[in-house]
C-alpha cells in the first residue's frame, strides 16, 4: 500500500467559522455556519483572497457543508442540529448567480445532527450524521426533491470508523477521530471522501454503487493538527483539500490523493484449455492401452518373414 503524503499548506483563510469548502480546480468556494440571516458563499482565488460573494436570498438555520456538481451548481447542507430540535433539515441548491431553491427533508427515525454532504455522479445528495455513539448514518432522499413540501429520507447504510492516534480536533480524545465532520466526491463520482476532525477516508466507487462503496475498506489519509477540521473537497485533478475553522487556518492539499483509492486491477489468470483442444490430444495412457494390438501385428510380421525365408531356401 502506498502511504499518502502529508498535507501541504496552500493559503490561510480569513473566515472565522469555515464549515463548508469545495473547488472547481481554479477557485475555492467556502461557506460559514455563521450566516447572519443570509446564505453567503465566498468565492476565493487560489491565494484565499475573496474575489466575490454569492448571496442567496434565504435564511438558513445551520449550514455545515458545501458541495458542487460538474455544472457549477452549489449545494449547501443546512443540516446542523446540535440540540436535536429541528423537525426538518434543508438542502439549498444555489446557482453561480445566487438563485436558490430550498428543499426540506425529514429523517425516518428521529432527529440527527449532520455536518457532511456529498452529491453522487447521478446528482443524488447523501447526508452523513455526526454520531458521538455508534456508527455514522448515511441517508438519501426517497423521491425527487421538491420546494413545496418536505421529502422523506431513507437510511441506506452506516459507516464505522476506528479511533486513530492522529493529533488534532477540539475534543482531545478518541471521539475526534470517529465523528464525521465533512464529505466530498470527485467530479466523476469515482471516489468519495469522508472526514473526521483528524483523518480523511477515501472510498473507491468503480461501478457507481455508493452504498456498496461505503461498506468497503477505505484508504485512511491523516490530516494532523487541524484544530477543528470540518472541511474536505477535491480539486478537478484529484487533489484532496482540507480546512479547519478558525481565522488564519490554512487550506491544505494532498496532491494525487484520489488515485490512492482506485481499486487494484483484476488479477490475470491463465484460462483453462478449451474443450476441443483437450480432446485432440489423447490421454497419456492410450499408448499403453494399445499394446496387445502392437504385439499381434509384430507377431504376424515375424511369421510372414519366416515363411518367406523357408520358401526361398527350398527354391535354392
Amino acid at each position: 500500500m502506498i502511504l499518502p503524503p502529508p498535507p501541504v499548506d496552500v493559503c490561510p483563510v480569513a473566515m472565522q467559522e469555515l464549515s463548508g469548502l469545495t473547488s472547481d480546480g481554479k477557485q475555492f468556494f467556502a461557506v460559514s455556519d455563521s450566516d447572519n440571516g443570509t446564505l453567503r458563499i465566498q468565492v476565493m482565488g487560489r491565494d484565499c483572497v475573496v474575489k466575490r460573494t454569492i448571496t442567496a436570498p434565504v435564511d438558513p438555520f445551520d449550514v455545515e457543508d458545501l458541495a458542487m456538481t460538474p455544472d457549477g451548481t452549489l449545494w449547501a447542507s443546512d443540516t446542523g442540529d446540535n440540540n436535536k430540535s429541528r423537525s426538518t433539515v434543508a438542502l439549498h441548491k444555489v446557482s453561480p448567480s445566487g438563485a436558490v431553491e430550498r428543499f426540506r427533508v425529514t429523517y425516518p427515525d428521529g432527529k440527527h445532527d449532520a455536518e457532511a454532504l456529498f452529491i453522487d455522479k447521478s446528482g443524488t445528495p447523501y447526508i452523513i450524521t455526526k454520531e458521538p455513539l455508534g456508527s455514522a448514518l448515511v441517508y438519501r432522499p426517497t423521491a425527487p426533491l421538491r420546494t413545496d413540501t418536505s421529502v422523506p429520507l431513507e437510511q441506506v447504510t452506516r459507516v464505522s470508523l476506528s479511533s486513530t492516534d492522529t493529533p488534532g480536533g477540539p475534543l482531545e480524545g478518541t471521539l475526534d477521530s470517529r465523528l464525521v465532520t465533512g464529505a466530498a466526491s470527485t467530479a466523476d463520482g469515482s471516489v468519495i471522501a469522508l472526514r473526521t476532525y483528524t483523518d480523511a477516508y477515501l472510498y473507491p466507487v468503480p461501478d457507481g454503487d455508493v452504498v456498496k462503496a461505503l461498506s468497503g475498506d477505505p484508504v485512511r489519509v491523516p490530516l494532523p493538527n487541524e484544530p477543528q477540521g470540518e472541511d474536505i473537497a477535491f480539486d478537478a485533478d484529484g487533489t484532496l483539500l482540507s480546512a479547519s475553522e478558525g481565522a488564519g487556518t490554512p487550506i491544505r492539499a494532498i496532491a494525487g490523493a484520489a488515485a490512492l483509492a482506485q481499486p487494484p486491477p483484476p488479477a490475470t489468470t491463465t484460462p483453462p484449455p478449451a474443450a476441443d483442444q483437450a480432446e485432440t490430444s489423447p490421454p497419456a495412457a492410450s499408448s499403453w492401452q494399445n499394446w496387445p494390438l502392437a504385439l499381434t501385428l509384430g507377431g504376424l510380421v515375424l511369421i510372414a518373414a519366416l515363411v518367406i525365408g523357408l520358401r526361398m531356401r527350398r527354391r535354392a
